[in-house]
């Protein structure tokens, strides 16, 4: 059974299996796992510990020479696991260009009296995959953790992420903050911790998880299924409780070193807590200088506060107020009280509360009412924010910046500058305090809805950018206010909220969740807000909503009765109120859905009622999103020329827009050039759709919209890369598409890379297996899953049987892909299909083959003429003359084949007509 261990560790055991039993010293292990570097004894032992732990019941195999070296006894069998997609050779797209990425804060100030604990720690990383540092509230766990994984990323080789759970309430979104944290864009029905573990893969990444105690079972499950799918992650977690997970290495986080009772002047300032004490008090009050005397009340204060870093700063933040002694009294008399007297009684978070309890105390009465109304924010807030929601009963605006400016000197509000905008955040401790603070005052529900109104201004504010910001700008400055929208909607949506702002919210916020690619979530709150009370939303908000949840549902669901529900509702409201925008997006979801389910007739209907619509909107793009609709139906139905003039006429004169990906949830410019490349093929313009192809395909991966992407590999890249038969091109573009299936985790998605995968098998000579992962990854493709990808697909089967043998039953797929193309009038590929079959015909060999066969070639050449398809014509024309040629008919077949040939201009590199060259030279010599 796998059991998770650190790189290093693991790079031990191969040293000490390679010795087969006989003593390695401690000098060789370090010179071969740490080529170089100078380690410390208590680093090699951190990691023979975890070699011990991971062994479990056969720990006995590593034993330990005294002061010398180890030994590993045992038989040893290293093997690799890999399967046939896997270990395909295929080149990735890129190579990695880009630095490595982390989204750490930097550090406020230097962290005092841990630089043993530091060290420490980077032995413990390297040695384990999880390390959970646990401790009271206080003790200094996150800028600890921070304090590690900044020192650790210059030499890491891989990505340093910091998730946050402080603000969630739901441990359900656990994954999906880990996701967004990671900047992963996952899709599918629910981001679960198995999605974001098949996303992550084998990328090196240490991922910290600050404050999991509130959500501990959600992140546990989350650590251990990263750890186990994941094998070049490791795990740093803050948590008041462990995660109880297999391979976990619990560091308890001491606190800072306390004078004793009778130390020297000398030893006094050589404590890590009297260090902090001092480089608070400095920060506050430059020209603090202790002398002797004052040395040892430090040292009392440090004793009193336990050496817990959290209520050093706050009595230290005193100094420059108060004074050192009346600090040092005032702690006294209020610890005293607390413990009666006996100071062994004192636990560590009794001395804290107590601390918080002096601190909040002292405060005048508007820094309190301040403090206490900033619990409600989850996160990082702006001090205009603070400014309007700690606003009122007798505080004005201005009354609480200055409050909230000498809360930071106080340190009981810490100030983040290392970004665009400044941000404010409490402490998890003190914001807990607080919370219970503004709970006893009995103006939680008011704070709470000016919060939450607030950030219902925010985000209305915000739609209203994305006209104008770039979606990277507008996702910078936005992203990370998902945690008071989820804080926010909480409160509105509980017995005491207010549901009206809670709906209100929830159609703001559609944009960011979009963003973020949290369309599960989103759907979530929809479908909650949908439910509140019906007063709380007039027919406008229900539109919204509705609007909304038909587009959730289809990028978790895809098209089912459900999202078919929503869309009709949100076009009958959009009716009643004349509201072209929603009309539009209704007739979208229309369109997404009649494409989906292969009616293309009724998609091109709809398609036009969009651009009758489209014609009295304000927004002259939407048009040009109809010509593209309109483009997409006539491409299927084989009107070949129309779709090219709709589309190109889309393609000259659209500007990308933010709000249409919110609209229409695909990039309409990139998706318009996925389908032109298709047709630029179809008549016989190879060159060009390829290099199209490769333009787009830069501009996806650009625009960072994983949807965008996904339909230009799978509708344009791969395929178009099999037809003009340049494998090493179809390899990288399968290995690509492989890949953004695995980081989002959308088992749709890997199913049409297997396809190709199998397809490019096949076409490589390897048809048994080829045909093998073709079918089985094919069986579970839904008929409607992919636009014009299906029928296609079943062709390639069919002609696969006949190459493998399995004639009859290649006629048999084939004779579906012709039934299905004739009832949803899916014409485009219909030439296509008829030469498949005349060829497995042929292969057949029954009487009359050869007439029979000839005939489905002269169909297919009809098709293909009269919808201009000029490389499906070269095929079957290729098709047919081979069969002319063979029954004595040279000059008939040379003739046709050559009448092909020469009406192409370019692509003369490409399979298809470097195949029908070789005839044409071949029967010229004959």
């Amino acid at each position: 059974m796998p059991v998770p261990i650190g790189g290093r560790a693991f790079e031990i055991v191969e040293v000490l299996v390679q010795s087969a039993g006989e003593l390695v010293t401690k000098n060789d292990l370090s010179a071969r796992v740490w080529p170089g570097a100078i380690v410390e004894e208590n680093t090699l032992q951190f990691h023979i510990s975890a070699i011990r732990k991971a062994l479990g019941s056969d720990r006995g195999m590593l034993k330990t020479a005294s002061g010398r070296g180890y030994r590993l006894f045992g038989a040893w069998t290293s093997r690799e696991s890999t399967s046939s997609v896997d270990s395909m050779d295929l080149e990735p797209m890129r190579s990695r260009a880009e630095p490595f990425q982390t989204n750490l804060p930097a550090a406020a100030s230097e962290l005092v009296g841990r630089t043993n604990a530091v060290q420490q720690l980077r032995g413990l990383l390297s040695a384990y995959r999880v390390v959970t540092l646990t401790g009271p509230g206080g003790i200094g766990k996150t800028r600890l953790a921070l304090e590690v994984a900044r020192g650790l990323f210059p030499t890491f080789q891989g990505d340093v992420r910091l998730v946050e759970l402080v603000s969630l309430s739901d441990p359900d979104l656990v994954p999906s903050a880990v996701a967004a944290g990671l900047g992963l864009k996952l899709g599918g029905d629910q981001i679960s911790a198995e999605s974001v573990a098949r996303a992550i893969g084998l990328q090196r990444l240490l991922l910290v998880l600050d404050n999991c105690e509130h959500v501990i079972d959600a992140a546990a499950k989350l650590a251990e299924t990263v750890v186990r799918m994941c094998p070049r992650t490791t795990i740093l977690a803050t948590s008041r409780e462990i995660l109880k997970i297999e391979g976990e290495y619990v560091y308890r986080v001491p606190p800072l070193d306390v004078p004793s009772q009778h130390e020297e002047p000398d030893d006094i300032l050589g404590r890590s807590a009297v260090q902090l004490f001092m480089a608070t008090t400095r920060a506050l009050h430059s020209d603090f200088s202790p002398n002797g005397e004052n040395l040892p009340v430090i040292a009392a204060i440090c004793r009193r506060l336990d050496g817990i870093p959290l209520a050093i700063d706050l009595a230290a933040a005193r100094v420059a107020t108060l004074g050192l002694q009346q600090v040092a009294v005032d702690l006294d008399d209020h610890l005293g009280m607390l413990t009666g007297g006996r100071r062994t009684a004192l636990p560590r978070h009794q001395t804290l509360r107590a601390t918080l309890d002096w601190s909040y105390e002292l405060l005048p009465e508007p820094e309190r009412l301040v403090m206490r109304r900033l619990a409600v924010f989850a996160g990082d807030f702006t001090a205009k924010a603070a400014s309007l929601v700690a606003a009122g009963g007798g505080i004005a605006a201005s009354e609480a910046v200055c409050s909230l400016a000498n809360l930071v000197t106080k340190s009981l509000v810490t100030l983040e500058v290392g970004g665009v905008i400044a941000c404010h955040r409490l402490h998890e401790t003190t914001r807990a305090y607080a919370l219970e603070k503004l709970d006893e005052s009995g103006e939680f529900e008011q704070v709470a809805r000016r919060h939450a109104d607030y950030y219902r201004g925010v985000f209305e504010r915000a739609e209203i950018e994305l006209e104008t910001l770039p979606a990277p700008a507008w996702l910078a400055r936005y992203g990370s206010q998902i945690g008071q929208v989820r804080a926010a909607l909480d409160w509105a949506f509980s017995p005491t909220g207010s549901a009206e702002v809670g709906v209100a919210l929830t159609v703001a916020a559609v944009p960011l969740w979009v963003h973020l690619s949290l369309m599960e979530e989103c759907r979530g709150r929809v479908e909650q807000a949908l439910s509140s009370p019906a007063e709380s939303r007039d027919a406008h908000r229900n539109m919204q909503l509705y609007a909304a949840l038909g587009a959730a549902l289809f990028l978790t669901k895809g098209s089912c009765p459900e999202m078919v529900a929503a869309f009709t509702r949100t076009l009958e409201i959009a009716e009643s109120l004349d509201d072209t925008d929603y009309r539009l997006r209704a007739l979208w979801g229309s369109f997404m859905e009649h494409i989906t389910s292969l009616r293309y007739r009724a998609a091109l209907a709809v398609a036009e009622k969009f651009c009758t619509f489209a014609a009295k909107s304000t927004d002259p793009a939407d048009g040009l999103v109809g010509d593209r609709l309109v483009g997409v139906a006539l491409l299927a139905l084989g009107d070949l020329e129309g779709a090219r003039r709709r589309i190109e006429r889309m393609l000259g004169r659209y500007v990308a827009r933010t709000p249409h990906i919110i609209r229409y949830q695909f990039d309409q410019q990139l998706l318009a050039y996925s389908y032109r490349c298709r047709i630029l093929w179809l008549q016989g313009f190879a060159d060009q759709a390829l290099a199209s192809v490769e333009s787009h395909l830069v501009a996806a991966r650009a625009s960072d919209h994983p949807y965008s992407l996904f339909s230009g590999l799978l509708q344009t890249a791969c395929p178009l890369a099999l037809l003009v038969g340049d494998l090493t091109l179809a390899e990288r573009y399968v290995k690509a598409l492989m890949d953004l299936s695995a980081r989002h985790a959308v088992e749709l998605w890997t199913l049409g890379g297997r396809c190709f995968a199998g397809v490019l098998l096949i076409k490589r000579g390897n048809t048994g297996p080829g045909l093998e992962l073709l079918r089985t990854a094919f069986a579970r493709v839904p008929q409607g899953a992919f636009t014009l990808f299906y029928t296609p697909m079943l062709a390639s089967t069919a002609d696969a049987l006949g190459r493998d043998g399995k004639t009859a039953e290649g006629l048999s797929i084939i004779d579906e892909a012709l039934a299905r193309s004739d009832s949803n009038e899916e014409r485009w590929c219909v030439a296509e299909l008829l030469r498949i079959k005349g060829e497995l015909i042929l292969r057949e060999g029954a009487p009359r083959a050869a007439a029979a066969a000839e005939e489905h070639f002269l169909r297919s050449l009809d098709w293909a003429r009269r919808q201009g398809a000029l490389s499906w014509e070269l095929r079957t024309s290729t098709s047919l003359a081979r069969l002319q040629y063979d029954q004595g008919r040279i000059a008939e077949a040379r003739s046709l084949l050559q009448s092909a040939y020469d009406r192409f201009s370019e692509g003369f590199e490409t399979a298809d007509l470097k195949s029908a060259k070789a005839y044409l030279d071949f029967w010229v010599s004959r």
